[in-house]
């Protein structure tokens, strides 16, 4: 067994030749990244120097790679390199392959980081004297300070400044980069006005009809909230979204337009239909084919609402007749009701799509939409007086009972509403339709059917 040691990319490509030279296989390696972890580290004897090819992209690899935290990651690249000079000249485009699998999600990973390193270091001005420089403190995933290093170089090129991180630091005194040891977060300032700056524009710049905390943390990790001004105003701006949002609804805030204006003074459920046929109050109208209003009888004690017509509703301009429509009707028989007997009816009235090739698939409306919509929602169930309203899918469901509802865990509740003394939320047959796991989705297929089950019985 061979013991080395490598720290950086040169290290092990140096030693990679050396190896690879005497014609040592991976297995009679041992690989280390820590300096002082081999105190008799082997010194290898001088082989014949041999030219070495390997594919372009495995230097690129290799070099992201060697920034990756694992320890194991030299002893993956040499194996790579020892198998791409051993016969599997195309050992890259095998995805599969395990070590082909490894360096490439660490490759991911280290790219992730940089990226995250670039948008989440927050400097801090310092004044000695007569002297100004700006101090960062960040704690990367992986090695990647040196890799990370040269965009702040470009970027802010006429400041003087440091990034203090646990494993290394940089420095940038206008003209070079400088590294030196890792500190802790002690030793760099905690707060200066810039914090104010942050804070102020994170303010202004979050959306709260677009909050979707899970997605938000993933971009925005919670370990890096400590160093991120901005941070410290999250969870007030996420208790705030909902009522912000209805805010923004009420006063017309960034809408130019919105289905109000299109509903008669007077109207009836046949009114209805034919003035939105004619609506424009926000651009779903320009690409439908046409305006999908609710169906059913105006004496109808229940309505089902979803959250838009799909590809073949638009084209017959009736709700609920596709693969999802198909679905619904046979868990209403399950559960005992006649679909002639209901109301049926979206949120929003026409069919949002993205283009495939001559393919329309569905996309989910967003908040602008819903909203320049939901008056012809209000009106239809203004009009029915419904005894029960179920709400298939989040969007009828947040639409409804607001954007902090959520189907995982409140479905199947009866709940008063405005616009019903008894309202409820259910999987959407669209959902069930979509969901890859077959176990997953016959249970969800039996939920539909008990919730409309409950629902029947309640009006019986």
């Amino acid at each position: 067994m061979r013991f080395v040691q490598a720290e950086r990319f040169d290290d092990w490509r140096e030693t990679a030749r050396e190896l690879l030279c005497a014609e040592v296989p991976p297995a009679e390696v041992h690989w280390s990244a820590e300096s002082d972890s081999l105190l008799f580290a082997d010194e290898l004897a001088p082989a014949a120097p041999k030219t070495i090819h390997v594919p372009p992209q495995f230097v690129a690899l290799a070099k992201d790679v060697a920034f990756h935290r694992d320890s194991r990651r030299w002893e993956i690249l040499y194996r790579l390199l020892w198998r791409l000079t051993h016969g599997e000249r195309q050992l890259l485009e095998i995805s599969t392959d395990d070590d082909v699998h490894a360096a490439t999600q660490m490759q991911k990973a280290v790219k992730r980081d940089e990226h995250k390193m670039h948008a989440f270091v927050r400097f801090r001005r310092v004044l000695e004297g007569e002297n100004e420089s700006y101090v960062a403190w960040h704690r990367p995933d992986h090695l990647i300070v040196r890799l990370a290093a040269p965009f702040f170089a470009r970027r802010f090129s006429a400041m003087q400044w440091s990034i203090l991180t646990p494993d290394e630091s940089v420095h940038w005194d206008g003209h070079e980069l400088r590294y030196s040891p890792g500190v802790p977060a002690t030793m760099a300032p905690q707060q200066d006005a810039l914090d104010e700056l942050w804070r102020t524009y994170y303010a202004h710049i979050f959306n709260p009809a677009r909050v979707n905390v899970a997605q938000m943390k993933k971009e925005m990790p919670v370990r890096h909230w400590a160093t991120l001004p901005e941070a410290q105003l999250i969870p007030e701006l996420i208790a705030q979204a909902e009522s912000r949002v209805r805010t923004m609804i009420d006063t017309r805030e960034g809408f130019a337009t919105s289905a109000q204006q299109f509903i008669p003074a007077q109207y009836d459920l046949s009114s209805l239909a034919a003035a939105a046929h004619n609506c424009t109050a926000c651009d779903l109208h320009c690409h439908a084919t046409q305006t999908v209003f609710g169906r059913g009888p105006a004496t109808a004690r229940i309505v089902l609402v979803g959250e838009q017509p799909g590809n073949q509703e638009d084209q017959q301009g009736q709700p609920f007749v596709g693969p999802a429509g198909q679905l619904l009707e046979e868990t209403l028989t399950q559960a005992g009701l006649q679909r002639s007997e209901l109301y049926l009816t979206n949120v929003v009235k026409h069919f949002k799509f993205i283009l495939r090739g001559k393919r329309r698939l569905h996309q989910k409306p967003g908040s602008r939409e819903i909203a320049a919509c939901q008056p012809w929602l209000a009106a239809e169930l203004k009009v029915l007086q419904p005894e029960l309203l179920v709400c298939l899918g989040s969007t009828a469901a947040q639409a409804i009972f607001g954007r902090g509802f959520r189907l995982t865990s409140d479905r199947g509740k009866l709940i008063t509403t405005q616009f019903a003394p008894r309202t409820l939320a259910t999987w959407h047959p669209a959902a069930i339709l979509r969901m890859t796991n077959e176990i997953r989705q016959q249970e969800m297929r039996e939920q539909l059917v008990r919730d409309l089950t409950i629902s029947a019985a309640m009006l019986a």
